[in-house]
């Protein structure tokens, strides 16, 4: 008895390394991805809304909203609080865009963690796979007319705060030094207090951006609660997915949240965000090109004229 016992333990066992290994290998969408991420802490309703899409994500997106709720157990309106949590307009929006998602062609190898021992061949290999993979996964979760009012309020912005820690903050330095050499009044801060101070004196017409991949770096968060209680239009670039930050900015801009591992140093994430700032900037000069590029051409050329020579 005791050693049929121990075999159905060690079958149990090797049944979930199996799964494991398995659901390692599958490559999901980013918004599967995002909701196994946040799946636990979800109220039970939704949570269970949750298991059902990531068990059948191609039956939902062909079913009503009345359908999936009787299918769930729970009420229509669970649904809509479940797709504004993941920041949809409704359950039409989640399910065009769960649908287009679904229908993409998935990038042919997962993200790779470091490995020890492995060539250098294999790590730029995989070091390249990642960042493709990074790029096109936030390129997918771009809400263009988002894009469009954060594209907008950075071009009438009186002033421009940037805001971030750790990586983030060399993503805002980033942007920061794009900003400058197109004449726009701008400031990107690591420092907690000089966050604060600067947030404070904002006012209408003022654009606050704060970068943070998890969405819950508290003192960006700090900052950028200060920059909206003194009237500033708010922006926040986090990873996909429910978060603090992205909660509280007036618009919400997202970059992949497939990475894993804890070896990275943040690699993929930071070339998301820095992918999503080159799109916001981009757009500027497109917008303004009459302006702005005038300005980069004087940058470029004084650069050049007054650097010291090495």
């Amino acid at each position: 008895m005791y050693y049929y016992q121990v075999v159905e333990i060690i079958f149990t066992i090797l049944i979930k390394i199996i799964k494991i290994i398995f659901k390692g290998g599958a490559i999901l969408s980013p918004i599967l991805h995002a909701l196994e991420q946040q799946l636990e802490s979800l109220p039970p309703q939704e949570r269970r809304l949750g298991e059902k899409i990531l068990e059948s994500p191609s039956s939902v997106v062909h079913l009503g909203i009345t359908e999936l709720a009787e299918v769930c157990g729970i009420s229509p309106s669970t649904i809509t609080r479940f797709c504004k949590t993941f920041h949809f307009k409704g359950f039409p929006d989640f399910k065009m865009k769960l649908a287009g998602e679904l229908a993409q062609k998935p990038a042919e190898n997962a993200y790779q963690d470091v490995i020890a021992g492995n060539s250098l061949h294999k790590i730029a290999e995989a070091i390249e796979a990642n960042h493709l993979a990074s790029i096109t996964d936030t390129t997918r979760l771009l809400d263009m007319s988002q894009i469009e009012q954060a594209i907008t309020a950075l071009c009438r912005a009186g002033r421009i705060d940037l805001y971030g820690a750790a990586t983030s903050a060399i993503v805002a330095q980033d942007f920061y030094q794009k900003l400058i050499r197109i004449g726009k009044n701008s400031t990107a801060f690591a420092d907690s207090h000089m966050q604060i101070t600067s947030a404070s004196s904002l006012g209408p017409g003022d654009v606050a951006l704060a970068l943070s991949y998890s969405g819950e770096t508290s003192e960006t968060i700090s900052a950028m609660r200060c920059a909206k209680d003194s009237g500033a239009f708010t922006i926040s670039l986090t990873q996909y997915g429910s978060s603090t930050l992205a909660s509280l900015a007036d618009i919400s801009l997202f970059s992949s949240s497939l990475e894993k591992g804890m070896r990275r140093g943040d690699m993929a994430s930071r070339i998301a965000q820095l992918h999503v700032i080159d799109i916001l900037f981009t757009g500027m000069v497109s917008r303004e090109f009459e302006d702005y590029i005038p300005r980069l051409e004087s940058s470029y050329q004084n650069v050049r004229k007054y650097r010291t020579n090495s």
